[in-house]
């Protein structure tokens, strides 16, 4: 590929030639035509009640605008336009070929593909907001494209999106990716458009360590605001025991207003479960309440829904509304009348600050964010368990303790203190009688399928 500039930021020169001007950007982005995701974001915060999200993303355009429709019905505050993953991976050669011959093939909407004409009726087609969700390591092709087509809401960053989804990217290549997304955000906001820049903390999903997301998306956080970028959703996958997963939320803020500039406003986001999920319909549809009400007690903004299909593969339309009306149930105020242990989730939230500043603040003193965030993950200091990157040590081992929560059985070379090391073994206590560590551990994976066995 041969790069060229477009607004400052490196793309293809193919895909750069497609382009609207600059100029045209950014006229239609404070047009108002497209929905406000910011606005959507505030007005959630503001009322206590989070707005709901699901995932969709399909090839053909056609499928795709009424798909949209589709879900609009059922009541999200917000939508999405997932992409494929030959754009994920700028192969837009190969997603465009498959658009022409066999586009139901196609595992999510080729935008790039389709051009940001097309993406605009998409955007104008509901009265909602729709972001951007997708997976990439090197998103600039597809930002650029999102931008011209209107989408004030783009997922993703150099870390969360590379060390799950990619074999061999370093992080310094990522990074520095990412790097100029951000600096575009920095230069709309300062034009007074405000982008939405969403980070991924789900990372593996697998039995992820609660400080471990929070201390990735908080250095991709410290790494946007550099670059400008004045409004992020962070993102929190649901664990699965409701002191932890509030208290994780809770710590968004927390850590915001430690470690970020005033003026960049911060949006929690909850994942419903993203592990194995039980395949008998009134479990899942209780899991997803159950993420409904841990969203709205952890104070979230959004919550991304789950559906009852996801134990067999990728849900059709009508489990993915009813996926959004359920977790509209559980951030109704039919349920106000749930209260939890607080004296837990503040401990809870003690002990999550504390591993996430013993993870970040060797990192953030060094001077060069993106060197240090790189030679971390190389050192073992940061990790990420169960990632299939080269770039990852995945020497963590996490566990769950006898009420679910998660915590660490190994910390390979996490710079843990004594007392954060005493803790995790505390919780856990003794070794399960199951001494197989593969089999302990699989046993946390399946957490919750063990609902799937308990009387109908």
């Amino acid at each position: 590929m041969s790069e060229v500039e477009w607004a400052g930021m490196r793309v293809d020169a193919a895909t750069a030639e497609t382009l609207p001007s600059w100029a045209d950007t950014v006229a239609y982005l404070r047009s108002g035509r497209a929905p406000s995701a910011v606005a959507a974001l505030r007005a959630a915060r503001d009322t206590g009640r989070p707005i709901v999200q699901p995932r969709c993303g399909v090839g053909d355009h056609g499928d795709m605008l009424r798909l949209l429709h589709r879900l609009r019905e059922a009541g999200p505050g917000m939508l999405t336009v997932t992409i494929d993953s030959y754009t994920r991976l700028r192969q837009f050669d190969r997603a465009a070929r498959a658009l022409r011959e066999a586009p139901a093939d196609l595992n999510g909407y080729p935008l790039v593909a389709h051009g940001w004409r097309r993406g605009r009726e998409l955007i104008e087609a509901v009265d909602v907001p729709v972001e951007i969700r997708h997976g990439s390591p090197d998103p600039r092709e597809l930002f650029a494209v999102s931008l011209a087509a209107g989408a004030g809401s783009f997922e993703g960053g150099g870390i969360g999106y590379n060390l799950p989804y990619c074999k061999d990217v370093p992080l310094r290549t990522s990074m520095e990716c990412w790097r100029e997304v951000d600096a575009l955000c920095g230069r709309l906001a300062a034009a007074g458009v405000t982008v939405d820049r969403e980070l991924f903390g789900t990372l593996t999903a697998v039995l992820m360590p609660p400080s471990i997301s929070l201390a990735v998306t908080l250095l991709e956080a410290r790494a946007a605001a550099a670059e400008g970028v004045r409004c992020l959703s962070i993102a929190y996958p649901q664990g699965g025991e409701i002191h932890q997963d509030v208290a994780a939320l809770r710590c968004i803020r927390l850590l915001a207003g430690r470690y970020l500039p005033a003026g960049v406003e911060v949006h929690p986001v909850l994942h419903e479960f993203m592990g194995v999920f039980p395949r008998r319909r009134d479990t899942a549809d209780a899991l997803i309440l159950y993420g409904g009400v841990t969203a709205l007690l952890g104070g979230a903004s959004k919550v991304i829904n789950k559906t009852r299909q996801e134990g067999y593969g990728i849900p059709d339309a009508d489990a993915n509304a009813d996926g959004i009306r359920t977790a509209l149930l559980g951030t109704s105020d039919l349920l106000d009348v749930v209260r939890i242990d607080e004296d837990r989730v503040g401990e809870e939230t003690h002990w999550l600050l504390r591993e996430v500043t013993e993870l970040v603040e060797p990192v953030l003193a060094e001077p060069d964010l993106p060197a240090a965030v790189a030679g971390a993950f190389a050192g073992g200091r940061l990790d990420v368990p169960f990632s299939a990157s080269v770039h990852a040590r995945s020497w963590v081992v996490p566990a769950r303790d006898a009420r679910g929560a998660i915590r660490y059985r190994r910390t390979g070379r996490l710079p843990f203190s004594t007392g954060t090391l005493h803790r995790n073994a505390t919780e856990l206590g003794p070794e399960r009688p199951t001494a197989d560590l593969v089999e302990s551990v699989t046993a946390d994976i399946n957490y919750f399928l063990r609902r799937d066995h308990a009387p109908a």
